[in-house]
């Protein structure tokens, strides 16, 4: 068997070890002027294969064996959410998926619309 299918898949390996370190998962930290800092905190995938196949040459005098294959990766980096810290206190916000159905998107807009028709029930109130 040739060697190619291993050195293929380790040169895979080394070149997505190469794209991902820890900054994509904990990103750098923004700094606000008012002291709050916001840190991002995302989730990566990684996914690779590869094959191959050594052949027999057509001429039986030569010693070599051909070889085709190939290998591949990929890299997903998706945001989960953001730490913010503030006088000492850290706080977790996620990152909301988005809607994907009618419904979904409905469910989201209910607190802001119950905001609203609460202000605008204060406002009458007030008023009167």
């Amino acid at each position: 068997m040739s060697q190619n299918l291993p050195n293929m898949l380790q040169e895979t390996i080394s070149k997505i070890r190469e794209m991902v370190d820890v900054n994509n998962v904990i990103g750098d930290p923004i700094t606000t002027p008012d002291g709050v800092t916001i840190i991002p905190v995302s989730k990566v995938s990684v996914g690779f294969g590869g094959g191959g196949s050594d052949f027999v040459s057509k001429n039986p005098n030569k010693q070599e064996n051909p070889f085709g294959g190939g290998a591949g990766g990929g890299v997903k980096v998706t945001p989960i959410c953001f730490l913010i810290v503030k006088d000492g206190n850290v706080r977790m916000m996620p990152v909301a998926a988005p809607a994907n159905t009618t419904a979904d998107r409905i469910v989201e807009m209910v607190p802001d619309t119950l905001d609203k028709i609460s202000a605008f029930i204060d406002s009458r109130t007030k008023s009167e």
